[in-house]
């Protein structure tokens, strides 16, 4: 085999024809710039030599492949007129640049930018120097067949003008060019040697004589000149028009819009919007959050009015006591100042202002009675407002902000009514003032329409906008007609109006009774026929119509049914056809499938419980139904307050007519009602869940760092991870790194089998013993990670591996104790080993290594690790039911928890402009976001990279320092940016380096100086001599910060109080704290995982997913006389005791029933989730009685008769149709059609699988499995060896070719075995998804880019479930070809040839290309 041929199919695996062709754009096809280095171009031209025997060939068939590009030569010869003008354009060229974008600009949109590329600074001097001698050698090189998609990079040949001088001007035309460099290595001088031998001869000219390029020596030129002029008369025109394209080239700057797309700049957050927010002087959270009411601002009176509707809307859910009721509304009030007002953000609020958000009380010490020492008085403080309440305030600040907008609109549209209309109704203002919910103010916006909808329109036409205006109700004409009609008076005669009738159910005011008029209802419908309704029947009917429908938009009445709906509502859940069969046993929507009964109340401790109803409902499963418990009494009720109270047939001929008119208005009103209190209750739960993901959120943001014995909490530890990743351990190997404490890998490997193997034993013990590290971190993606854990805890009891020392208290002597083995969870690294930031991150290291390498740091700062996913923290689960959220809102409760957080912590500024891991913390540091944050780190950067002082950060115009963030900004982040004190520095603030606000450093240095005892005039010439931070840094120096806890603080913040009228004493008790130890720890200690937790992790199984009486498929590992070994899917491993085997008899072996490798079902009768075991038994008995949740519905909230009844109804309809008659003991068994089957593995995960019935009979049956999304393949499966009609055959066979022993067989080695290699195909390099139209376009515009390359590509053929298409494009001019390639169980089959794996695949591709290719040649000679 050639050498040509050869790289062809072995390098696959390694280089790929695109990979290192840095000009392309993998996404997109499109070009761009390319940077080449000194080595690519200097090709062996030997290399050209090999290809020329083919390169003829290689044209007739691959029609243009490689465009040629001769380099040309050019004469650069130049006099000083010449050199005077290119020294004009070089300047010009340099205020140019100046003008160009920030290389900082272009770099932070390169980086997610693969089609662009800043251009690197050129070499072009090096190929001067030795242009004549290696241009051939470099110039292009025709591929030959062999080489066609090949994985060798072919990158076009530099064809810079100046690429070979010329030498006919003078040698040295270049001196002032380029600056030579003096070459190090001796073959660069030699080459320049020869270079000056030969311009040597050239130098002397001709006799002496100089001679220009038309060949006219100097008298000749004299002569010329003299007769013709030298063209400077002439020169100011030149000059002119150069000033002019100087001056228009200034004033064209180019900006980032002009060079990147708008998505691109959208994603890196750099739009005009983007860079308003920039550098806007306001928290960036507030500026997003506020963005959509940007257009007015709240304050007086109504901050006064937000403040009470925030307070009241809060106080039901605060468990506080009455007369706490008026301190609360001061609290919430106060806030909204901080927010409002103030612009500050809730960190802020709750480090610096904690004495708002409790009342404190001063009252009489009780002990002081007895205790005359005891102080007289002590501090009864009560928390008012906690962290979470912060964030909640400010979610209904904006919600407040949307509620004042409409409400503003209602009352502008009102006011035109008044002035234009002279519309006067006083209920609309009234009810304004006192609606508190959209929903109200939704009902006044329909009362209006519907009232004044005539005078609406004339509004509108009188405005201007009356051409194609939408009326506000589509049914308005025919209500209007009715009002200009006889047939008001009839409504008229009802007795009172509906905002009476609404007024007497909600008992406002004095009840107004019905007057009966004095004819029937009948009788006067008659005389008041007319025209457009000429029937007394028409007249009625009409009259109840438009009674109801203003009934039916009452603002009160609205009011009156939704309070009766929420205090007595109930949900009920009734399913429908599609749910009947969708929903069985094992669906997660069972749980409320025959749900009734429900109350408001119910629903509101398990909030997850009716927003699967919601979800259920929205894809079609179940109805939910909200009706009132008390309906009868209800409309009794509504009825008693509008009947007439008359006896008399009159008056009963009316009251059944206003009766009539309740049961029209009743059913409107309850359909919009119960909507909208399920839509408002959908919101409630969202709410609750969203608190629920944002308490588990938090729960892991609070750990500090792994605190092994005798450290300091919040120290990092040095850390030693280990991995297994999915291999097997006493056969694969177990990938290791070393973590230095600043996150460095200093050190990484591969262990063996450290159960059997003393080589890797001793290798790891001599690792562990020469790296000493703190702790060590284990986990994996399998069941046998749990070995690894057990081996490496093993090894240390064994070996007696130490940790770190530490000093015992009780003996005050350094001991040590066993390294700690921490199993440790793995989440964020499962999501970091293979993303582009690992990789550009650890290029060099496996993916398993950099697993490795996340779980370490994880160990050392979880919450750096949080932070570092950005929105792919929406890939992790903190409540199993949190795919029911929107996931906006979902991720920005997640956000507040990173916040609290982030800012409890503090930041270390200049550790953050430095480390790009600890920059994630910047976007959630108090008044920054993700837009500020890179700003941040800019200007710090211009300012010289690093930051002296807090003060420094809003500018030091002395220090020649640019501010970095503005003032508001500033108060928000400054006390959460620290500085690192240092003591050698006299300007270094020691307060900088604590959680206190620069507002409040005067008084830290007051405590400070009241701790040493200095009075004023000690206090001044500490300051005068050594600073302002002089007496903190005293107290530092001379170790005396515990004198702090002496201080008395109460005096403190009394003079504060009565002083100042600033509440100090929380922020006292914080000053005193971080003068003993700056920026202490306060997260809580590292969280090791439960028993349960690291099960869940191992093997993928919940207690819901895997539990006791579960009937599982297992596979038969060992089988001994007595006993037998199964081993689960999810890989732990359950023991069958002889007497759990059905069909075993005391005189017989257990091999006689059962055999190794076989697949059969059992029942989980024990789980140890702890040492990964279960207790499993075969026995028929206990298979034939199927595993049920526990149900602890009582007959009230389940309608337990519907379950029956539909039960009974499927095996019914199942006899009729005959379809469904067997029943397969198999959990996978569901008695579906094929659209059925894939309507349910829609929402299931590719590679799923359904056992269906076959419509060719009963010796048949389907496998239905997800290919991918909205791609199903259904397998028929025919039976042999059947027992009888309806039992599963024990021989399965599907195409005739493959042959199983059951079903669970069949599902492992066939279908599982298929998905896997579906899996591995789509995670390919190669697989490109989305249509074949969106393949062939990528095809077509990368091989535009790059006209002399080739290029393939797989992907997914749509109408062919299992088949993928390969296809590939020679060159620019050929066409694109697709083959076809089929995946069967452990391979892909292409063109009757199967490939074990996708490398193969590739190679196999490329052998198959080249035969058919050489075919051609052959066939063309």
């Amino acid at each position: 085999m050639s050498n040509a041929m050869r790289d062809l199919i072995v390098g696959e695996a390694e280089l790929d024809d695109e990979e290192e062709d840095e000009s392309f754009d993998e996404e997109t096809g499109e070009a761009r710039e390319r940077t080449r280095t000194r080595d690519q171009d200097m090709d062996d031209s030997s290399e050209e030599d090999d290809d020329d025997d083919d390169e003829e060939e290689a044209r007739k068939i691959r029609e243009g492949f490689i465009v040629d590009e001769d380099d040309e030569d050019e004469d650069m010869v130049e006099d000083e007129d010449e050199r005077r003008k290119r020294r004009k354009r070089k300047r010009r060229q340099e205020r140019e640049e100046e003008a160009q974008l920030d290389e900082e600009d272009l770099d932070l949109i390169g980086e997610n930018a693969p089609e662009w590329e800043r251009k690197q600074p050129s070499q072009g001097y090096k190929r001067l120097k030795r242009g004549h001698r290696d241009e051939d050698a470099r110039g292009n090189e025709r591929r030959g067949l062999d080489e066609i998609f090949s994985d060798e990079d072919d990158e076009p040949v530099d064809d810079r003008p100046y690429a070979r001088p010329s030498h006919r001007a003078a040698a040295d035309e270049f001196a002032d060019f380029i600056i030579e460099d003096d070459p190090e290595d001796e073959d660069e001088r030699q080459r320049q040697m020869e270079d000056m031998e030969v311009a040597r001869p050239r130098d002397k000219g001709i006799a002496g004589r100089i001679v220009d390029r038309a060949g006219l020596d100097k008298d000749a030129l004299e002569d010329m000149e003299a007769i013709f002029g030298n063209g400077e008369d002439y020169q100011w025109a030149l000059d002119e028009e150069e000033e002019e394209d100087e001056r228009q080239r200034e004033e064209q700057t180019l900006e980032l819009k002009d060079v990147f797309e708008p998505s691109q700049l959208a994603e890196k957050l750099l739009t005009d919007e983007d860079n308003a927010i920039r550098f806007t002087d306001e928290p960036e959270r507030f500026q997003l959050d506020r963005k959509p009411f940007e257009h007015f601002s709240i304050q007086g009176e109504q901050l006064k009015e937000e403040m009470q509707w925030i307070a009241d809307l809060m106080w039901p859910k605060k468990q506080l006591s009455s007369d706490m009721h008026g301190p609360f509304q001061k609290s919430v009030g106060k806030v909204l100042e901080y927010f409002v007002l103030e612009g500050l953000e809730v960190p802020y609020i709750f480090q610096h202002r904690k004495d708002y958000l409790i009342d404190a009380r001063k009252v009489r010490n009780p002990e002081h009675r007895n205790d005359p020492e005891a102080p007289e008085y002590i501090i009864e403080a009560e928390k008012l407002l906690t962290q979470d309440d912060l964030w909640r305030i400010h979610e209904l600040d904006i919600k407040y902000r949307s509620f004042f907008e409409k409400r503003s609109v209602l009352e502008k549209t009102y006011d035109n009514l008044k002035e234009i209309a002279h519309v006067n109704d006083d209920m609309i203002p009234e009810m304004l003032s006192r609606a508190i919910t959209m929903e109200e103010l939704q009902d006044l916006q329909d009362y209006i329409n519907f009232q004044y909808s005539a005078q609406l329109k004339d509004i509108a036409a009188m405005n201007g906008v009356a051409k194609g205006r939408k009326r506000p109700n589509a049914k308005s004409t025919d209500f209007e007609r009715i009002r200009r009609s006889n047939v008001y008076k009839f409504v008229k005669a009802l007795g009172i109006s509906p905002d009476q009738l609404a007024q007497n159910a909600l008992r406002e005011g004095q009840k107004v009774m019905s007057n009966d008029e004095p004819s029937l209802p009948i009788d006067l419908a008659d005389s008041l026929t007319d025209s457009e309704f000429p029937t007394g029947d028409q007249v009625l009917s009409q009259a109840r119509y438009m009674y109801a429908e203003e009934l039916f938009v009452s603002p009160r009445m609205r009011k009156h049914f939704r309070q009766a709906f929420y205090m007595g509502g109930e949900v009920s859940c009734h399913r429908t056809e599609k749910g009947l069969r969708r929903i069985d046993d094992l669906h997660p929507y069972y749980e409320i499938k025959y749900l009734i009964n429900q109350t408001i109340g119910d629903l509101a401790r398990r909030p997850e419980l009716f927003l699967k109803m919601m979800k259920a409902e929205e894809e079609g499963l179940i109805e939910v139904k909200l009706r009132l418990q008390n309906e009868k009494d209800f409309r009794r009720q509504l009825q008693a307050e509008f009947i007439s109270e008359d006896y008399s047939e009159l008056a009963d001929a009316w009251n059944e007519e206003r009766k009539k008119v309740l049961d029209l208005a009743f059913i409107k009103l309850e359909k919009v009602i119960a909507k909208g209190v399920k839509n408002s209750l959908q919101t409630a739960c969202q709410e609750e869940l969203l608190k629920l993901c944002r308490e588990e959120y938090s729960k892991r943001l609070d750990q500090a760092p792994y605190k092994p014995k005798g450290m300091m909490l919040g120290t990092t530890p040095r850390v030693l991870a280990l991995s297994n990743g999915m291999g097997d351990p006493s056969r694969d190997p177990i990938f290791w790194v070393w973590v230095e404490e600043d996150g460095r890998v200093i050190d990484h490997g591969k262990f063996g089998n450290l159960a059997r193997d003393e080589t890797q034993r001793k290798a790891f013990v001599d690792l562990v013993e020469r790296r000493k590290p703190d702790v060590i971190g284990v986990s994996g993606f399998s069941t046998d990670t749990h070995r690894v854990v057990r081996e490496v805890e093993s090894l240390v009891n064994e070996k007696n591996l130490l940790g770190p020392e530490f000093m015992d208290q009780s003996t005050n002597e350094y001991v040590s104790e066993l390294l700690d083995v921490v199993v440790v969870n793995d989440e964020v690294a499962r999501l970091y080993k293979d993303s582009p930031r690992a990789q550009a991150d650890h290029p060099t290291l496996s993916s398993n290594t950099r697993y490795c390498v996340a779980l370490a740091r994880y160990l050392q700062n979880p919450m750096k690790e949080y932070a570092a996913l950005g929105k792919d923290i929406m890939s992790l689960l903190f409540n199993p039911c949190q795919h029911l959220l929107p996931e906006e809102k979902l991720l920005k409760h997640l956000e507040t928890s990173m916040v609290d957080m982030v800012n409890l912590c503090g930041v270390d500024i200049n550790e953050a402009v430095n480390d790009a891991y600890t920059a994630n913390l910047l976007p959630y540091i108090a008044g920054l976001g993700p837009r500020k944050a890179t700003s941040v780190i800019k200007a710090i950067n211009s300012n010289g990279g690093v930051v002296t002082s807090r003060d420094e950060l809003v500018g030091d115009p002395d220090n020649n320092k640019l501010p970095v963030v503005g003032p508001r900004v500033w108060n928000n982040c400054a006390s959460f940016l620290y500085i690192e004190y240092d003591a050698t520095n006299p300007t270094s603030e020691p307060l900088d380096n604590t959680r206190v606000h620069p507002e409040d450093y005067e008084l830290g240095r007051k405590m400070a100086g009241d701790a040493l005892e200095l009075d004023e005039e000690d206090v001044k010439a500490e300051i005068d001599e050594n600073g302002a931070g002089a007496v903190v840094r005293k107290l530092y120096r001379d170790d005396e910060q515990d004198k702090v806890n002496e201080l008395i603080l109460e005096e403190y913040a009394e003079q504060l109080e009565s002083r100042y009228n600033q509440r100090k004493r929380a922020t006292l008790e914080t000053i005193r704290a971080e003068l003993q130890v700056p920026y202490e720890e306060l997260r809580h200690p590292y969280s090791t995982l439960s028993s349960d937790q690291i099960f869940t992790m191992f093997t993928g199984e919940t207690k819901e997913s895997l539990a006791e009486g579960m009937i599982v498929p297992v596979n038969l590992r060992v089988v001994k006389d007595d006993f037998a070994i199964a081993k689960f899917d999810c890989g732990i491993e359950g023991r069958i005791e002889a007497h759990e085997v059905g069909g075993y008899k005391s005189n017989m072996s257990i091999r006689d029933v059962i055999h190794v490798n076989q697949t059969i079902q059992a029942k989980i009768l024990d789980l140890n989730r702890k040492e990964f075991l279960a207790k499993l038994t075969l026995r028929e008995d206990a298979l034939r009685r199927p595993y049920k949740k526990h149900n602890d519905h009582d007959r009230g909230t389940w309608d337990f008769r519907l379950e029956d009844d539909d039960k009974e109804a499927l095996r019914e309809k199942d006899k009729i149709t005959g379809r469904t008659q067997r029943v397969i003991k198999h959990p996978l068994f569901k008695p579906f059609n094929s659209t059925q089957a894939e309507e349910f593995l829609g929402s299931q995960s590719s590679g799923d699988v359904v056992i269906r019935p076959s419509s060719k009979g009963n010796d048949h049956l389907t496998v239905t499995w997800k290919v991918a999304d909205g791609v199903y393949q259904h397998i028929d499966v025919l039976e042999l060896q059947k027992e009888t009609e309806f039992s599963v055959g024990k021989t399965l066979r599907i195409g005739g070719k493959y042959t199983y022993t059951d079903l669970d067989e069949l599902i492992v080695d066939h279908v599982k075995a298929m998905a896997k290699k579906v899996d591995e195909m789509m995670g390919h390099e190669k697989f490109k998804s989305g249509s074949i139209a969106d393949v062939e376009k990528w095809l077509t515009t990368y091989s535009d880019a790059n006209p002399a390359r080739s290029v393939y590509r797989f992907c997914i053929n749509p109408k062919r479930a299992g088949y993928f298409f390969l296809c590939f494009k020679a060159s620019r001019s050929s066409p694109i070809n697709m083959w076809d390639v089929k995946v069967v169980p452990h391979a892909f089959e292409m063109k009757q040839n199967q490939y074990p794996h996708m490398v193969a695949l590739c190679n196999g591709f490329k052998l198959r290309f080249n035969s058919e290719m050489t075919k051609m040649q052959q066939m063309r000679r």
